[in-house]
């Protein structure tokens, strides 16, 4: 008798609630950043933390972003193929840029 395959699925309601709740102070961003860029930063002080809250475009919450050594890093927790996140890396860059010029005559 042949066994049968089981496949598991991702649960696409499961939500980044737990990712973002770790990596919300910046000494454990730092440390992500750290683990994932083979790197060893250690000044808190040179994160700083850009998450968009409620973001405008697309009415979602990006996980998690911030700059450092004047870099825009984006860290995103998908449980599925999300094949719109280069548009939202897209507009996330984009408001980013946008804060930085504001109140200046370009």
């Amino acid at each position: 008798m042949k066994k049968e395959e089981t496949f598991v699925t991702a649960n696409r309601e499961y939500k980044d609630t737990m990712f973002r709740m770790i990596f919300r102070e910046k000494r454990e961003l730092l440390s992500l950043y750290n683990a994932v860029n083979n790197s060893n930063y250690q000044k808190e002080e040179d994160l700083q933390i850009v998450t968009l809250e409620n973001a405008v475009y697309m009415n979602v919450k990006n996980d998690l972003a911030f700059l450092i050594d004047f870099h825009l890093h984006l860290y995103e927790h998908q449980s599925t193929y999300n094949p719109n996140m280069p548009l939202r890396d897209l507009f996330y860059v984009s408001r980013e840029y946008q804060k930085l010029v504001e109140g200046r005559s370009i």
